[in-house]
């Protein structure tokens, strides 16, 4: 049994967590929990036991979960405790035209910025993303998504516009629908990054925005068409 998974058993975590920055490896631990939905939306963080188990006092837990509230991964209710953020249809409409402004912003920056090593390494991201598809590997495709994203965000070289865009990626993580799941959305999405990357080797910066502005908005309709599906079919 792993450690975090001996949080929710009840049974002592034999392994004490190094005190060198413990509430950031504590918020670190719960972050990834959430990620793999083992602490789910809406969840209520019973601290005595998280602090009795990882064997720590409740001053440092206290400390990680702010940390986790100003990323918005959890709530701190007055005298109720502190709860796994839910995320609403509403949250989701509001966040992905945001994330489409500023990942197109970034990319953008990125193809005025990028030098010849950099669109080969882009290239290169981009030739595990067709990979992935042509085998159908939803994971890897996701993986080298994200990868693909974020260099384009570091390319553009714009610590505000990165930290923005990693804590609304955060977020986004609380939603349990994943957009290529859609019948469909794989090779949609696998179009929207070879026109991304198309853009980048002509070095076409506003094909390069929109086309990184409409390929969030496209994933925000992919998400609403999945959960209008789960709706009629419950």
């Amino acid at each position: 049994m792993s450690q975090d998974n001996q949080l929710t058993s009840g049974k002592p975590n034999m392994t004490r967590i190094a005190p060198t920055a413990l509430y950031q490896e504590v918020a670190e631990r719960l972050r990834q929990r959430i990620f793999a939905h083992e602490l789910t939306p809406g969840t209520w963080i019973d601290e005595q036991k998280l602090a009795e188990q990882y064997g720590i006092s409740r001053t440092p837990l206290r400390e990680a979960l702010k940390v986790l509230a100003s990323e918005g991964l959890v709530e701190l209710k007055p005298r109720r405790g502190c709860y796994v953020t839910e995320i609403s249809r509403q949250d989701l409409d509001d966040i992905f035209p945001l994330m489409a402004m500023l990942e197109g912003r970034c990319a953008a920056d990125a193809v005025k910025a990028a030098k010849p090593a950099d669109i080969k390494g882009l290239k290169e991201i981009h030739a595990r993303l067709e990979a992935a598809a042509r085998e159908g590997r939803i994971d890897a495709f996701f993986e080298a998504n994200q990868e693909f994203h974020r260099r384009i965000q570091e390319l553009a070289n714009n610590r505000w516009l990165l930290s923005v865009i990693q804590d609304l990626r955060k977020v986004l993580k609380l939603s349990r629908l994943h957009s290529l799941s859609l019948e469909g959305r794989l090779q949609q999405s696998l179009e929207e990054h070879r026109a991304i990357m198309a853009a980048f080797e002509a070095g076409e910066v506003a094909k390069a925005e929109k086309f990184m502005h409409d390929h969030l908005l496209s994933g925000r309709e992919a998400l609403a068409k999945m959960d209008s599906k789960a709706v009629k079919a419950a």
